[in-house]
């Protein structure tokens, strides 16, 4: 049982990542292994560079154990220096002996073990995030597959528009969910570490006897399974912004099917609901779309905090005074709101219930109204378009005030009867190229 009074943040005003993976993969206890890692990492590439024995790396590795160090210490002793590398570098020195210390942390500053951390933190839960946006996919594929006919009123404005169907709404929000995969893949793939040394000259490396310093990055990168930096980014913060843009557009992603999900689950739509709908604390009736409601809250906050991170572009000199330290909490926030809006998408995605009665019932609530488009095009040839319009604004009219059909108040004018009215004024048979479009969108895989 955790206790109450022990500080931990597990997320209880976060129920949308808290309990999720990405909790686990960005918390404080994965941020001390992602340290140890990058600290370890560090010391066997110079191993393998014959610029520290082989027994040093082998100790470090072996020091290197989460669970013997204190996060609550580490964290309250961060303040002396403003980041956790420098008292963890002490412990970790102290734990590794007298004899292969001296190759704890050597020729680094703390910068290119937080940064080198953060990445590594980043691409664990970026892995997660991948699978969970393969799933949410998949389902999402299945669900306009299976519904690529189904036909349902297009809203614009909020008002009904034409014809539209289910199965092209889900291919949309597929379209904008593989959009965010591509996206976070491309940004998974190039996570790089960082290594300057001091002010990113990597000039204590050559201090320590390194021919070609610049060899080190490389091999630190391998250690690790990160990309090789061009040059130290210490000030030059592409991986954060790129981090910051991809998590924000999968964010907004997500946002844009919980939304239609929460639009269209209405009581008075009820077109779509969740497979398993979350309780009230005062009315035992509801059975709120819950999931639809945390992917729609992580997107609303997703593009601040991200708006942060674009700010720590302007970082000065060779390490800045507040930029860098800027980064650290919006970053986690980022990465845990979308892990936990990857999660709930797919437990939305894989348990929606479509409604496709309640759809055409909605399709006659303007009476014949929603294929008007197609009615001015088609009677345009038969009656000439000044009389189409006059004639279909005047019986428009009438669908309200004599609370008739389009096609009934249509059959009565003579000049209509033989144009097959049933056929033109069925909302189903005017979706025009939902199905076509669906079936191009599943082509993408």
């Amino acid at each position: 049982m955790t206790n109450a009074d022990d500080g931990s943040d597990i997320g209880l005003l976060a129920p949308g990542w808290a309990g999720s993976p990405a909790a686990s993969a960005t918390s404080d206890a994965a941020y001390l292994r992602a340290l140890l890692d990058a600290e370890a990492a560090l010391t066997r590439a110079q191993a393998a560079l014959g610029l520290a024995p082989a027994e040093a790396a082998a100790a470090v590795d072996e020091a290197a154990d989460p669970g013997v160090f204190d996060l609550r210490s580490l964290a309250t002793r961060a303040r002396a220096g403003g980041n956790p590398v420098i008292p963890l570098v002490a412990e970790l020195t102290t734990a590794v002996g007298e004899e292969y210390g001296p190759y704890v942390h050597r020729g680094a500053t703390s910068q290119d073990i937080m940064d080198t951390a953060t990445m590594l933190v980043a691409a664990r839960t970026l892995d997660l995030v991948l699978a969970d946006l393969a799933r949410t996919q998949r389902a999402l594929a299945r669900l306009a597959a299976d519904h690529r006919d189904t036909a349902m009123p297009g809203r614009t404005l909020t008002q009904h528009a034409v014809p539209t169907t289910f199965g092209l709404k889900a291919a949309g929000w597929r379209s904008l969910v593989l959009d965010a995969r591509d996206r976070v893949s491309a940004v998974r793939d190039g996570l790089p570490v960082q290594l300057g040394g001091a002010a990113g000259t990597l000039a204590a490396f050559s201090a320590y006897g390194a021919e070609d310093a610049t060899a080190l990055p490389a091999a630190y990168a391998r250690e690790l399974d990160l990309r090789a930096p061009l040059l130290p980014w210490h000030t030059l913060r592409t991986p954060i912004t790129d981090l910051a843009g991809c998590l924000a557009f999968a964010a907004g992603s997500l946002g844009k099917v919980a939304v239609d999900v929460l639009t269209l689950s209405r009581t008075e739509i009820a077109e779509v609901s969740e497979g398993s709908g979350g309780g009230s604390s005062a009315m035992p009736h509801k059975a709120n779309p819950v999931r639809s409601t945390l992917i729609a809250a992580a997107a609303r906050q997703a593009p601040q905090l991200a708006a942060t991170l674009y700010g720590s572009l302007v970082a000065e000199d060779e390490r800045p005074a507040g930029a860098w330290h800027a980064e650290w909490e919006p970053l986690r926030d980022l990465l845990r709101l979308v892990g936990g809006a990857a999660r709930d998408a797919v437990e939305l995605t894989e348990g929606l219930r479509v409604h496709p009665e309640a759809m055409r019932q909605h399709l006659d609530l303007t009476h014949g109204l929603i294929v008007s488009e197609r009615l001015s095009a088609e009677l345009a040839p038969v009656l000439g378009r000044a009389r189409a319009k006059e004639l279909l604004t005047a019986i428009a009219r009438r669908t309200h005030t004599e609370d008739r059909t389009l096609t009934e108040l249509l059959a009565e004018e003579p000049e209509l009867k033989d144009v097959g009215l049933d056929e033109l004024t069925d909302p189903a048979r005017y979706t025009g190229s939902a199905g076509a479009l669906t079936d191009r969108a599943l082509e993408r895989h």
